[in-house]
């Protein structure tokens, strides 16, 4: 059956990924039409969360960064499709870096890693590899269809970047910090962990909630370098990418550091352009659920 449903599936996304970018573009015109005023794919869910980040606002204003999120999403995820046939050098045009340099700088000597959120198009960040110096690694969710997973693997691959799951990003980087092998870990760090699970909480958008550490407890345990990516949208099918660094000495950090300076950043990025944030994921759905220790 997966094997039935990636052979009716795959000639689609291959058929979409080599549309020419005016027709590709249209064509998320068209499916942004589809979601936003036919199913109205998750209105609730991102009405609540913006209300929720931005209490200050008006309806009028909730409602233009709705529509205009809704607008990003559908560009970003056939973007995603898009990267199936797109070229190295048309993606280092649309996907533009300003400071690689420091990053260069930190892998000549030590393992980095990359954290960002999901803002503008972070698909496209996998091109990073092909500037540094580093074995690069790209933390993701595995996906069910085997044939799919093998595929967006293949895909990673073109771009210098090995895909590893969640549960194995901790063995990873272990073995890879015990043989001295630098490397370069990329990891979408705003997710929301178990509340039996979480072992930190703090503010985001103003909300208590449970806050992921994994990249913190990596990076103070092995002593790696630690930078912010931040990804902005400069128009249509165009992103500027910028990496802040967080910390080049995780050891010598303090708990909690590089995981609030992550947040802080997070946010910045947020309020500057609101609609360009991922807002159809339930990021705020343990707000009630502070356990005493943490309150």
């Amino acid at each position: 059956m997966q094997f039935l449903i990636y052979i009716l599936v795959y000639p689609l996304l291959w058929l979409i990924s080599i549309l020419p970018f005016r027709l590709f573009y249209f064509f998320s015109d068209v499916v942004f039409f589809v979601l936003y005023y036919l199913v109205g794919y998750r209105k609730k869910v991102v009405w609540d969360n913006l209300t929720r980040a931005f209490p200050d606002k008006t309806k009028v204003e909730i409602k233009r960064i709705q529509k205009e999120f809704y607008r990003h999403m559908c560009d970003m995820f056939l973007e995603m499709i898009k990267t199936l046939s797109l070229s190295k050098d048309e993606l280092k045009e649309r996907y533009k870096i300003t400071n690689i340099e420091v990053l260069q700088e930190i892998v000549k000597d030590k393992s980095v890693l990359i954290v960002c959120s999901h803002y503008a198009n972070w698909e496209w960040n996998v091109s990073i590899n092909n500037y540094v110096n580093a074995k690069g690694y790209a933390v993701y969710q595995k996906i069910g269809n085997s044939y799919f997973d093998d595929l967006i693997k293949k895909i990673r691959a073109k771009w210098n970047t090995t895909l590893i799951t969640q549960q194995e990003t901790v063995k990873t980087v272990y073995r890879n910090a015990q043989n001295g092998v630098i490397s370069a870990y990329g990891m979408v760090s705003d997710q929301s962990p178990q509340v039996k699970r979480a072992q930190y909480w703090s503010e985001f958008m103003g909300v208590k909630v449970p806050i992921f550490i994994g990249p913190e407890s990596m990076a103070r345990k092995l002593d790696l370098a630690v930078v912010f990516l931040k990804v902005s949208k400069v128009r249509r099918g165009y992103y500027q990418a910028e990496f802040i660094p967080i910390t080049t000495a995780g050891k010598q950090t303090k708990n909690h550091e590089i995981t609030d300076q992550f947040l802080r950043l997070t946010e910045k990025q947020i309020l500057e352009r609101p609609e360009h944030y991922l807002w159809t994921h339930k990021r705020w759905k343990h707000r009630n659920k502070v356990p005493v220790k943490f309150q």
